[in-house]
């Protein structure tokens, strides 16, 4: 009673598309899935720019030390 059956997926599956029709279903997956790539290459990027800030950071320390020691 209460298990979601084949016959129950299929139904709606066939409500969906004739609802929305084949094209703009694969429009709409087109559109997922560029979304998908957009939102993964925007994580890369950000890792990216934290790794280069880290970096920069570390330079910047460095090179504090350095003077730092020369002064003294």
């Amino acid at each position: 009673m209460g298990q979601i059956g084949i016959w129950q997926i299929v139904i709606v599956a066939v409500v969906v598309v004739l609802l929305f029709g084949r094209g703009k279903i694969s429009d709409l997956m087109g559109d997922v899935a560029k979304g998908i790539n957009s939102f993964k290459k925007g994580l890369k990027d950000d890792g990216s720019k934290v790794a280069d800030s880290i970096d920069h950071e570390e330079t910047e320390t460095v090179s504090n030390a350095k003077e730092n020691s020369k002064a003294s």
